[in-house]
Parts: structure tokens; sequence; C-alpha cells
């Protein structure tokens, strides 16, 4: 038999009601309401992350690659096809996806209303998957056809559509600037809303090949390339990567560079956390410590009575251990079970909402990620054990005599 364990059995089983079975319980509480306080914060954290670098990476991917130019303008030089960073992106290290795209500047305009919008063209090698969840009404433009001049079906925000007047399956002119204008009678198929306001005004996505055409480029030149990576936190491993295949004439950048002020932000949100996660953890810990000396001092006449029945300091140490011990398996129990529960009642029914202006999304994220909660599980259980043996030297310094005269 394992007598610290059978003694610690005994400690933790107090009346009902008694002052140490209400301690325990402010003991089990505080590490319930830690756990699951920090389950739900780095859900919500990483929901955030995860959702505004998804809406990002709608429209800037990972890495562009364009010509080198001094031209600040929307005009872009043309980059061939031919290159060795689109032609042998597969073996490119880290590399997951590559996609040509064009960009033109025209002027969207109704017998109302006009807005200047920023058409991007896109091919048949791009991945709308990224794009399907920002989708509120229609589909996306069917593009990349290899005769004609180019598919004229856009898809534009709702920010657009609301400013227009115009809804899905309405025709709108799309006037290009140049020496004349030109016009392209264009069909909306489409209507997305990102939450960034900085795109939800400026892009609308169509054919490259209407953009070929109007530069008067062949089928084999496009603006840039758009680079999804493998694994984000390796992006500047893969932008090296990317680099050493380039020619001189091509100029690399990064999205982290690109949407330098969101990606800060999101280095905020981190700091904020571990501010959180320091105050928490040093709140329970110091409750734990707290209901632990509480504990003793209700058992003092016993420890007294262990002593003199020759019992070592280290048996009653480390059945206090395994008091507190118990205390944290109850308390990680709960806050599991409530950390867990109010993520899937937030993810399920979205019930938290949000204002878009402001945070990009309409409600608050949750994202799943079950090594991170097992990591929180595995120091709170690491940090409280070892926090719990700081109450039990006071053991030590227990004297048998005085400890039997003991009256609480």
């Amino acid at each position: 038999m394992n007598v610290p364990i059978f003694l610690a059995r005994k400690v933790r089983h107090a009346p009902e009601g008694s002052f140490s079975a209400t301690v325990t319980r402010v003991g089990v509480v505080s590490i319930a309401l830690g756990l699951a306080i920090l389950i739900v914060a780095f859900a919500v954290l990483f929901g955030f992350k995860n959702t505004i670098q998804q809406k990002i990476f709608l429209f800037g991917a990972h890495l562009q690659v364009g010509k080198f130019t001094n031209n600040n303008s929307y005009q872009e030089t043309p980059l061939a096809l031919n290159t060795a960073v689109y032609r042998d992106s597969t073996a490119i290290p880290g590399v997951k996806h590559i996609q040509a795209v064009a960009l033109k500047a025209g002027i969207l305009k109704t017998p109302e209303e006009l807005t200047g919008v920023l058409l991007k063209g896109v091919g048949r090698d791009y991945d709308w998957n990224l794009f399907r969840g920002s989708i509120v009404s229609g589909t996306v433009p069917t593009v990349g056809a290899d005769t004609g001049s180019g598919s004229t079906q856009l898809l534009i925000s709702q920010y657009m559509a609301s400013q227009l007047r115009v809804k899905v399956g309405d025709n709108v002119p799309l006037y290009f600037l140049g020496n004349p204008p030109r016009a392209r009678k264009m069909t909306i198929v489409g209507i997305y809303e990102t939450g960034l306001e900085e795109v939800d005004k400026t892009i609308a996505l169509g054919d490259i090949r209407l953009i070929q055409r109007l530069n008067k480029w062949g089928p084999d030149s496009v603006g840039s390339y758009e680079i999804f990576v493998n694994d984000f936190n390796r992006l500047n491993a893969t932008a090296n990567n990317v680099f050493d295949v380039m020619s001189p004439d091509m100029r690399l950048t990064r999205v982290t560079d690109q949407y330098r002020p969101l990606f800060d932000w999101m280095i905020l949100l981190d700091r904020n956390m571990v501010i959180l996660l320091a105050l928490i953890t040093f709140v329970a810990s110091f409750n734990m410590v707290s209901v632990l000396l509480v504990l003793m001092m209700e058992r003092t006449p016993m420890i007294g009575l262990l002593k003199a029945l020759g019992g070592p300091d280290q048996l009653i140490r480390r059945m206090f251990l395994f008091v507190g011990l118990n205390m944290v398996g109850w308390g990680l129990l709960i806050g599991n079970v409530v950390g867990l529960g109010i993520c899937y009642i937030q993810d399920r029914f979205k019930l938290i909402p949000l204002d878009p202006k402001n945070y990009f999304m309409s409600f608050v994220p949750i994202t799943w990620d079950w090594p991170t909660i097992l990591a929180l599980n595995g120091a709170a259980i690491l940090l409280i054990a070892l926090v719990l043996w700081i109450p039990t030297f006071i053991i030590n310094r227990i004297q048998p005599v005085k400890a039997l005269a003991f009256k609480k």
C-alpha cells in the first residue's frame, strides 16, 4: 500500500461544509477558471490571426514576384511565363503553389454612380479555394479560355455593389484609361466581402486574358507571380529559395512587408497573450500555495501525530503534494470542459458578434489548436506540481509536541 496516497485520500475527504472542504473547492475553481480562460483566449487569438491571414492571402499571397521597375503606377511591366521561377516552381523547396496574375486600373460606371477599381486578372492556375469562403452572392468568374479576347465576367466586392447599387447578373461598363479610353461591358457574376477595407474598396477579379488583350501582351505575358508556401512560419527561408532562381530584373515582395501594419498588430496580440498567460499562471499558483498552507494548518495535529509515530518529513510532504495534485486534476478536468464548451458554442452558433469595420470579421472566430491545448494542460500540471513543493517545506519546521497541542 502506498502510504502517502492512502493518507492523502483521507485528508481530501473532508466533512461536507467544513472549512477544509470549502478551501479545497476554492483551489479547484481557481485552477478551472484559469485553464478555461487560457483555452478560450488562445482559441480566439489563433482564430483572429488565422482569419486575418487568410483574408490577406486572398489578394496578397505569401510571396509576389514581378518585374523590377521604377514605375509606381498600376501599369505593370510584362513578365514571361517561361522563367525558371514559374516553370520549375514545383522544384523550389517550400513552394506549394504558384499562379500568374495581372493588374489594370479602371472605372466601373452606372448611370447614377461610378467607382475606381483595380481589376485583377487571373487564369486557370488561380486557386479559388481560399476565396470561396468570402463569396456572399453568386459565384466566381470563368477565366482562362484558350480562345477569344477573354471573359467579361466580373467578381466585385459588397462595398462596390452597394456603392454602384448593382447585383449579380447586372451588366456594368468598365472603362480603362488610355488614348482613347476603352470600355468593356462586364457581367457581375459574384460578390465577395473580406472586411479588409483597403481590399474591398479597390479589388475586382476578372479574366487575365482581357488584360493581356488590353495591354497588347501575348498569352505568355503576365503582370506578376503569386506564390504560396507550405509552411508560413518558414516564409523567409522559402523566399530565399525563390530568390536564388530569380533573374536580376525580378523583384520579390513578402506579404509581411506588403501588409506590415496588420502583421505588426498580430505581433502585439502575441505579446498581450504572454502577459495574460503570466498573470493567470501567477494567480493560479499563488492560490494553490495558499490553499495547501490552509490545509496544512487544519491538519497540524495530524502532522504532529505522524511525526510522533516516526513518519519522516518526506512522507508527509508527499502526502500533501498528492492532495494538491488531486485538486489540480479536478481543476483541469472542469477547466477543459468549460473552456472547450465555450469554444464549441461560439464556433457552432457564432453568438458573439464583432464590428467588421474594426475587426475585419463579423463574429469572434475560434481555431482548434489541439497541440496548444495539450501544452496548456501539461504546463499547468508541471508548474503547479513544482509550486506545491514550496509550502510543504514548512513541515520540516513543525515540532511534534507543539503540533499535538495545537488547537484550531
